[in-house]
Formats: C-alpha cells, sequence, structure tokens
C-alpha cells in the first residue's frame, strides 16, 4: 500500500507549494492565445468583404465576426477567473461555427481549436505534476 502511495509522488515527497503560482505562465499564453487568435479571426473581414466580391458581406457575418473578435481580446484579460476555461472553450465552439461565415474562418478557428488543445495538455501534466511534487520550486528555496 505504501508503495503505491509513492509511485504517485516524486522521490523528494509532496513538497511544499510553490512561492510562484506555476500557472501563471499558462495563463498569460492563453491570453496570448486569445489575443493572436481575434487578430486573425478579425482579418476574416477582409476575406469576408473581398472574395466573391462581398457576397458574404452580411450585417450578420460582419457583426458576428467583429463581435467575436471583441469578444476574445476581452477574454484575454480574464484568465484568472474561475469562468475562463468555460468562456474558452465557448469562445473556440462560436469561431468554429464560424463555417457559416467563410469556410477560411473555420479552418482558421479548427487550428487554433488544436493550439487550445495542446495549451489544456500542458496545463493538465503541470497541475499533475504539481500534485506529484515533481517541481523543482516545491523543493527548493526559490
Amino acid at each position: 500500500m505504501a508503495s503505491k502511495q509513492q509511485d504517485k509522488m516524486g522521490p523528494l515527497g509532496p513538497g511544499h507549494a510553490p512561492k510562484n503560482d506555476p500557472l501563471k505562465g499558462v495563463r498569460g499564453v492563453m491570453a496570448g492565445t486569445h489575443i493572436m487568435e481575434a487578430i486573425v479571426i478579425l482579418l476574416v473581414l477582409t476575406v469576408v468583404t473581398r472574395v466573391d466580391n462581398g457576397e458574404a458581406a452580411t450585417t450578420l457575418n460582419l457583426v458576428y465576426v467583429s463581435g467575436l473578435g471583441l469578444l476574445m481580446v476581452v477574454a484575454a484579460f480574464v484568465q484568472k477567473a474561475k469562468f475562463a476555461d468555460v468562456l474558452n472553450i465557448g469562445l473556440q465552439v462560436l469561431a468554429v461555427a464560424g463555417f457559416f461565415v467563410h469556410i477560411s474562418m473555420g479552418v482558421v478557428a479548427l487550428m487554433f481549436a488544436a493550439v487550445w488543445w495542446y495549451i489544456y495538455h500542458l496545463r493538465n501534466n503541470l497541475q499533475e505534476r504539481m500534485k506529484r511534487g515533481l517541481l523543482p520550486s516545491q523543493h527548493l528555496d526559490i
């Protein structure tokens, strides 16, 4: 029984809570990703207005793209909030739903969906390492 417990922990035990928040960097990456995605989504406005003589430049499409881009900029500043994960995933679903605006928006949104999946994978890995006491800042007085 004791060996199972030790398998779940690092060689130095659980350690203490890190002095610096390790998730702060992950939240920064999430905020930066929102800003980059907002820029790319807002660039869809030029595609919508110029491709096929602006056939896709309906009021609904222009408001949808503009609103989504603005919401992504706002979401970049609330990554510490408890609802940030729901907001991130919800905005990504809305971005992927942008296929109805133009196929280019949907394709770009799918690429960013892969980026968000990887960010959450890294965050889960970091949280697991924290639980097991594998972060150097949990054992050193840094």
